[in-house]
């Protein structure tokens, strides 16, 4: 691909593409801060943050769209008191930042005293930021990205004659960075870079069509895969699916897809999260030190991976972050808590103000010949998903139904592609449920899992 890229480096002055640095945003942090403190908030908070990037994508070998996006932010929390209010402008001018701290400060003198309002205890702030190398501009201009969405695209379309259509491909470039401090001590920020390429084929003629997609997301540009690799596998899955047939409705083992497996990892952290928790609206309430997966389940998070797409080195509030267990032996050692909802549970952030770092969901029975095609022959027979379709969760109790579509699978083998059916359960039988974990793990954003096999799932067919 070509792509060229400078080391990653905090000097926002040195950074390409942006037309901010980071002492304007230094400047323009400190000038909000102060002003809030001139009206006589007794605590401040600010961010100043920009972004821009090009995303192009085609279809059937033309040219669709190309679209470059820039936009920049300077938030404002006040307090006064146990009082809170937030403000934000996209005018970086001294007037608009005033008028912007000045709203801040008004909807906090006149909205109600929360006595759990504050901004993070100083003894947690994060004091030392290491460089977890996340910014890696892409140097390329739409051109070249339809150059390499048109090759994603053409190798779909030459895979198999039975590739009759596409829903088009996509490259996109995108980077920010930002700057934040508050009053309790805490300055910092970084740059970062998510570049990604994707196709969507479709399979067949008339009544017997099947769509797929695949794609590949990374910090570096020189890490993305092939996009004539991309473009194959994707039309593979699409012509897997050709002939679905309807299940009857059954109750059978199901093996959920690595990348949707991420998708449970990701119910299981939600359950787990603090506003969930404290509003009461958690299946898992209470759940500290007790076990509610499978015994053989492990759940690490560490926000230090160097390019992880969910690293950071402190946490939105600036409190300092670090690598923990979060599920040892099926058991929870530790929620995920920002300031304001650790005060409301009466316990202390976890660092997970803004959501979790790069976890890892792992079984200590997996071997590292559990590859795909052992998880098929570990389920014997059964539904293998590959596609959900709709929420279908609720979180209060846990309930599971979603639309799926895959495979149904008979002695270790797939037998033939289903569709139009829905899988149901309930979140805490399905993580006690969890009889094995692949070692085809895959990391959909910030969450790393291989296939996962569910003991029983009802499965609702024709």
């Amino acid at each position: 691909m070509n792509p060229s890229s400078p080391s990653s480096s905090s000097a926002a002055s040195v950074l390409s593409g942006f037309s901010h640095s980071r002492a304007q945003f230094e400047h323009l942090v400190d000038s909000a801060i102060a002003h809030a403190k001139r009206l006589g908030a007794t605590n401040a908070a600010a961010e100043a943050s920009e972004g821009c990037g090009l995303s192009v994508s085609v279809r059937k070998g033309e040219l669709e769209n190309v679209e470059r996006n820039r936009d920049k932010s300077l938030g404002i929390t006040v307090y006064v008191g146990q009082r809170r209010g937030n403000a934000s402008t996209s005018d970086f001018s001294q007037a608009a930042i005033e008028r912007t701290v000045q709203a801040a400060f008004d909807i906090a003198r006149f909205t109600a005293e929360d006595p759990f309002a504050a901004l993070p205890d100083e003894g947690l702030i994060a004091q030392s930021h290491r460089d977890l190398d996340l910014f890696h501009p892409w140097a390329i201009d739409s051109e070249g990205a339809t150059e390499l969405a048109l090759r994603c695209e053409a190798a779909a379309m030459a895979t198999d004659k039975q590739i009759t259509n596409s829903e088009g491909a996509s490259v996109s470039a995108q980077q920010s960075h930002f700057f934040s401090a508050h009053t309790h001590g805490f300055r910092g920020g970084y740059a970062s870079s998510r570049h990604s390429l994707s196709v969507a084929p479709i399979a067949g003629k008339g009544d017997d069509m099947q769509r797929d997609h695949w794609y590949s997301s990374m910090r570096h540009p020189s890490e993305l895969a092939a996009p004539e690799a991309v473009g194959r596998y994707a039309a593979e899955r699409a012509l897997s699916r050709l002939h679905s047939r309807k299940l009857a409705t059954t109750s059978c083992p199901v093996l959920f897809e690595s990348p949707l497996a991420a998708g449970l990892l990701g119910g299981l952290v939600h359950a787990l999260s603090g506003g969930a928790l404290y509003r009461q609206s958690s299946f898992l309430m209470d759940s500290l030190g007790k076990q509610v997966t499978a015994q053989h389940l492990q759940v690490s998070e560490d926000p230090f991976v160097m390019r992880g797409k969910g690293s950071s080195p402190f946490d939105e509030e600036g409190v300092r972050v670090q690598p923990r267990q979060v599920l040892r032996n099926g058991e929870v050692q530790g929620y995920f808590l920002s300031s304001y909802s650790g005060r409301k549970l009466g316990m202390q952030t976890t660092g997970n103000a803004g959501g979790s770092h790069n976890l890892v969901m792992s079984s200590s029975q997996t071997r590292p010949g559990d590859t795909l095609e052992a998880m098929l022959r570990k389920l014997g027979t059964g539904l293998f998903v590959i596609e959900l379709m709709g929420q279908g969760i609720n979180y209060v109790t846990g309930d599971y139904s979603r639309g799926a579509s895959g495979f149904w699978v008979e002695n270790g083998q797939i037998a033939y592609p289903v569709q139009e059916i829905t899988i149901a359960g309930n979140m805490k039988d399905m993580l006690l449920g969890i009889e094995a974990v692949g070692s085809d793990a895959y990391t959909y954003g910030g969450k790393t899992v291989g296939s996962v096999l569910i003991n029983r799932m009802k499965v609702a067919g024709a």
